[in-house]
């Protein structure tokens, strides 16, 4: 018998749970798909959220052949092999076949640009599914001949439904006598991971026959799921939970716990990419302008891992990993973009000082563009006391330094230039 998941696996678009910015009435994905002009592009989303499946509807209502990779297991043989594939299709003015290829962010460079002829000449409108940013993945030719759609994880009214529709339409569940009284450990197991979640539900139901009742409580599926960890926990849907736990424990200067779950993502056949990269985010967020040598560090790791590869770039990462859960903690450069994307989010486009605009032109200045401005260098010590902010900013606070020896040289450095002005 098929799991529970692919049973209830959607096939047209008005089955389908989430995504209601793309498919959704009048969507920009759902135009194209119902128009039948649908182009080649990359779906970008967490595990979970119906990638693989919107992929799979995209083909069945266009009725178009539908070619199926994994990153994981295949090469540039079975690429250049579906594309010839692809080619005998085209007669009689048959539309192209759909290839999709999951996890495409584990291609390489001679992968990927194995595709670039076949997209660019429309023999196959190619579907790629990564849970990586696009940016970072995909090599740059290949992405400029797609669209890239981002998947947003599903919503807890929309696991909810996923959940109560599965009890109500699935051939075996219908038939049991199941009522859910508390949802909260469903949701909690299955991460806004809809496979994920419909894999616990079958775990949770799956001894349950006749005319016995099961009510389904938090401490029913609790139970249920720390007595089989491993049947609804397949394939490495620990992905973010491990990383999540690798940068608390750096930010929570314990290098030992980082250690062990750098570990476990390397042994768990974690790509060292998407590690080198959480290090350098760490390195920014959480070290910061206490040691602004941990970017560098990080950097350097990030280049220096992807050159070498494994098993010797797990050396240079465990390296960076423990420097960073050393280092001293200060998350004011964070905090700082953070306050003044807020501060933008709520005053708009304010207008920009006259003195600090660029003018270039006559009119320009004849417009008073740069009237005012203060060269620095022209200041002793290189600094001119005058105001950059909007006129409604004036005042407000955005950086704040931390409290460690490298930030309060920063503090103290501000304060005597600044005054009243950075007093803190």
């Amino acid at each position: 018998m098929q799991p529970l998941a692919e049973r209830m696996r959607p096939s047209t678009l008005d089955q389908y749970i989430g995504q209601t910015h793309l498919v959704g009435k009048g969507a920009v994905l759902r135009k194209a798909i119902e128009t039948g002009k649908v182009p080649s592009f990359i779906l970008w989303g967490p595990p979970g959220v119906g990638k693989t499946t919107l992929a799979n509807i995209i083909a069945n209502q266009l009725k178009r052949p539908f070619y199926t990779l994994s990153a994981v297991s295949s090469g540039v043989k079975d690429v250049r092999e579906t594309i010839e594939k692809a080619k005998k299709q085209q007669f009689f003015n048959r539309p192209n076949p759909i290839l999709f290829i999951d996890e495409i962010h584990r291609f390489n460079k001679s992968q990927q640009d194995s595709l670039l002829g076949a997209v660019e000449k429309g023999i196959i409108t190619l579907i790629g599914a990564t849970t990586e940013n696009p940016s970072f993945e995909v090599i740059n030719a290949l992405l400029s001949r797609c669209q890239v759609y981002v998947l947003k994880p599903l919503e807890k009214e929309q696991l909810m439904e996923l959940v109560n529709h599965a009890l109500s339409n699935d051939e075996y569940l219908k038939k049991l006598p199941v009522t859910v009284e508390e949802y909260d450990a469903l949701l909690l197991y299955s991460g806004g991971d809809a496979r994920k979640l419909l894999n616990v539900l079958e775990l949770v139901t799956n001894y349950q026959e006749g005319e016995e009742s099961l009510l389904i409580t938090n401490e029913v599926v609790t139970e249920k799921v720390q007595q089989n960890i491993a049947v609804y926990d397949k394939g490495g849907d620990q992905h973010y939970d491990m990383a999540s736990a690798f940068i608390k424990s750096i930010r929570g200067s314990d290098p030992n716990a980082a250690i062990y779950y750098l570990a476990r993502m390397i042994e768990g056949g974690e790509d060292i990419k998407f590690i080198a990269r959480r290090i350098m985010i760490s390195a920014s967020e959480d070290i910061g302008l206490a040691n602004p040598n941990a970017l560098l560090m990080a950097t350097t790791a990030f280049q220096a891992a992807t050159a070498v590869g494994l098993p010797e770039a797990r050396i240079i990462l465990s390296q960076a990993t423990i420097y960073l859960a050393t280092s001293p903690k200060s998350n004011s450069a964070y905090a700082a973009i953070k306050n003044a994307q807020q501060a933008v989010r709520e005053t708009g486009a304010l207008s920009i000082p006259l003195s600090i605009r660029n003018a270039p032109t006559y009119l320009m200045r004849q417009l008073n563009y740069g009237k005012g401005y203060q060269y620095a260098h022209n200041h002793e010590n290189n600094f001119a006391n005058m105001e950059f902010l909007p006129e409604e900013l004036i005042g407000r606070t955005f950086f704040d330094p931390g409290k460690n020896q490298q930030e309060e040289k920063i503090r103290a450095q501000l304060r005597a230039m600044w005054k009243e002005k950075y007093g803190y």
